[in-house]
């Protein structure tokens, strides 16, 4: 391989597109100048439509677990009851953050490679009444789960007025969202993965029943006040200083997906989805999710009868083709893929040619091309007429 070649195949940071480092390769300029405050005015609508709300979207600088971070600290009052809804790792990083603040934090534990049933939250919420918000993810990136957040909020309303927070740090821009229609209070995400962007940004949104949430909390708080960065937006600027360049790049970024149309996006990465899992369903090598489950944005293969360790190194040493492992109790025994962002069909046919050599690398007896033709064949079936 070329040595300073590197493929990353992983659900976080993500390619970026070579236009979107053109634009973030723009001379520096004041953060407190017009042209800065134009910038914001552009960009606020554009990140109104990928979240789905009317509401605008708060712009941090700083990574997607100051995100998280910050929803907790602006929707929970001090000695108010959570509850966290646990599918995967990042599903307990919600549960650390509240337990950081010495909040009383109840856990709904949901076995990982699994989503969350709506229905279980209700009867929680029904024997524990003074809960005030319920955290979960959207995507868990560490399974590759994508939790139904529409129906989970759905239920969540009927037994319960907590506010809803969602983290959709690995899915937000590559799955539909529709924060408002949805009902659901807080939506978080970051700039490395579906926004195709550095890290740098987290963006969070909340609706109208979170701001009187947010307005009357007495949580002590500096950096992450969302009050103080809603009124600044407000003017088309920040309480501190923003990330210009990654700032840059999101507006070209934003501009990439409307070009390209947001439904057009959401079927790209569903598409992507479906022709990993075919590849490897094809082999017979098992995936920790279901098709029902299962995340437009990241796969999580769970192989039975060979070293997801020492198959991830493979490919990297011989393709320079970086595969994500497990995390918590899953590390060492799944690999995980990310499709999102500036990925398209034919970079999932490169990657799923190279898994199938590398698969062979390391001993697995499997038939070649059997996986790419499955992958093709989903293909030729999903865009029927595109060509």
């Amino acid at each position: 391989m070329l040595a300073d070649q590197q493929i990353l195949r992983i659900p976080g940071p993500t390619p970026i597109p070579p236009s979107v480092q053109r634009a973030m390769a723009q001379p520096m300029i004041g953060h407190r100048g017009q042209s800065t405050s134009d910038l914001f005015a552009r960009i606020r609508p554009k990140l109104k439509r990928v979240f789905g709300t009317e509401q605008d979207v708060i712009l941090l600088t700083g990574s997607g677990t100051a995100g998280l971070e910050t929803a907790v600290v602006n929707t929970v009052a001090p000695g108010e009851e959570v509850l966290v809804i646990v599918t995967g790792a990042f599903g307990e990083r919600f549960m650390k953050i509240c337990k950081a603040y010495h909040l009383t934090t109840h856990v709904l534990q949901v076995e990982w490679g699994k989503a969350v049933n709506p229905e279980l939250v209700k009867t929680f919420l029904k024997e524990h009444p003074d809960v005030k918000v319920v955290l979960s993810t959207f995507c868990e990136t560490s399974t590759g789960v994508l939790n139904p957040v529409k129906q989970l909020a759905a239920a969540i309303r009927e037994v319960s007025d907590a506010l809803i927070v969602v983290d959709g740090v690995s899915c937000v821009g590559g799955v539909e969202t529709r924060m408002d229609e949805w009902g659901i209070d807080v939506m978080v995400t970051g700039s490395q993965k579906a926004f195709m962007l550095p890290a740098g940004l987290a963006f969070v949104a909340a609706s109208e029943r979170a701001w009187r949430k947010i307005e009357s909390n007495s949580q002590p708080m500096f950096y992450l006040d969302l009050k103080s960065h809603r009124d600044n937006l407000a003017k088309d600027t920040t309480p501190f200083t923003p990330a210009l360049s990654i700032l840059f790049g999101l507006e070209r970024a934003l501009e990439l997906m409307e070009e390209e149309g947001l439904e057009e996006v959401y079927l790209r990465h569903t598409l992507m989805m479906k022709m990993v899992r075919a590849a490897f369903t094809a082999h017979g090598i098992p995936l920790l999710t279901t098709e029902k489950d299962a995340s437009p944005t990241v796969t999580a293969v769970a192989p039975a009868d060979f070293d997801a360790e020492v198959f991830r190194k493979k490919m990297k040493s011989e393709f320079g083709l970086s595969l994500a492992g497990g995390q918590g109790h899953l590390a060492g025994k799944i690999f995980r893929i990310g499709h999102m962002g500036y990925c398209s069909a034919a970079d999932v046919l490169l990657l799923v040619s190279a898994i199938e050599i590398g698969l062979m690398r390391i001993g697995k007896s499997i038939e070649l091309g059997k996986g790419i033709g499955a992958a093709q064949q989903i293909y030729l079936n999903e865009r029927v007429g595109q060509l």
